[in-house]
C-alpha cells in the first residue's frame, strides 16, 4: 500500500509540472483514492496495511542487531522513525475512509507557528528543518550506495538489475522531495515566516516555481513514481 501513495503522490508531481494542479503529497494522494467507486474500502486496506508496517518496523527496532551500541540504536531509531512515519499515514487514511479530511500543511503551519513563538522556537525548527534534510540526503546516498540490497534477495540477472536501478531512482527521487521539505522549514524559521513550513506539496511547488523546475520537479515526480513501484518489489522480496 505504501507503493500505492507513492505512486499516486507521483502522478500528482507530474501533473503540477505540466500545469494541471492538485495536491502532491498524501493529502492529495487520500482524495484521489477516496474519489474512486471502492476508494473507502482502498483507504482501509492502505490504514491496514500501514499500520502492519509500522508493527513490523517496530518489532525490527526492538530485535535490532549491530556491530556495536552506536550503530545498534541508530537503527532502531532509523525503524522507529519509519514507523511513526507509517502510522501518520495510517491515521490519514482512516481519517478519510470516514469520510474526513487531515490537512496535513494546516496542522504543520499551526504547530510551527507555536513552536516560533515558544522561546528557543525559531532553533528547534531549524533544527528539525536539518534534520528532513539530513534524512533526505541519507535516501539520496542509500540509493547511490544501494543500500536496499542488504534488505532484499533480489533475483540474479537482468531481473534483480532491474529491481536495483529502481530503487536507486526512486530512493533519489524521494531524497530530493524530503531535502526540499526540509529546506523549507529551515526557511520558515530564518525569516519566521511558518506558513513557508509546509509539507510535500509546497516543497513540489517550491520547485516548479524555480528555473528549469517543472523539468526537475516532472523528473522528480516521475522517480517518486517508480519508488512506489519499487516498494511492490521490496514487499515481495524482503528478507524476514
Amino acid at each position: 500500500m505504501l507503493g500505492v501513495v507513492h505512486i499516486i503522490i507521483g502522478a500528482l508531481a507530474v501533473s503540477i509540472a505540466v500545469g494541471a494542479g492538485g495536491d502532491a503529497d498524501q493529502d492529495g494522494a487520500m482524495e484521489q483514492i477516496r474519489s474512486t467507486p471502492i476508494g473507502g474500502a482502498l483507504l482501509w486496506c492502505v490504514a491496514a496495511g500501514m499500520l502492519a508496517l509500522a508493527i513490523w518496523q517496530i518489532t525490527a527496532a526492538v530485535v535490532a542487531a549491530a556491530p556495536d551500541e552506536a550503530k545498534r540504536w541508530g537503527r532502531r531509531a532509523s525503524l522507529l522513525g519509519a514507523a511513526v512515519a507509517y502510522l501518520v499515514i495510517a491515521g490519514m487514511a482512516s481519517v478519510y475512509a470516514v469520510g474526513g479530511r487531515a490537512d496535513a500543511e494546516e496542522t504543520t503551519q499551526t504547530l510551527s507557528a507555536r513552536v516560533m513563538a515558544a522561546p528557543g522556537g525559531v532553533i528547534l525548527i531549524v533544527v528539525l528543518g536539518l534534520g528532513v534534510i539530513a534524512i533526505g540526503v541519507g535516501f539520496i546516498v542509500g540509493g547511490l550506495r544501494r543500500v536496499f540490497e542488504k534488505t532484499m534477495d533480489l533475483p540474479a540477472g537482468a531481473p534483480g538489475k532491474g529491481i536495483a536501478t529502481l530503487g536507486v531512482i526512486g530512493y533519489i527521487a524521494k531524497g530530493i522531495a524530503v531535502a526540499l521539505t526540509g529546506t523549507l522549514f529551515v526557511v520558515a524559521a530564518w525569516t519566521q515566516d511558518p506558513d513557508k513550513a509546509a509539507g510535500l506539496d509546497a516543497a513540489l511547488h517550491s520547485l516548479a516555481a524555480l528555473p528549469l523546475g517543472r523539468i526537475a520537479l516532472l523528473l522528480v515526480g516521475v522517480g517518486l513514481a517508480v519508488y512506489g513501484v519499487f516498494c511492490f518489489a521490496r514487499a515481495r522480496l524482503a528478507r524476514m
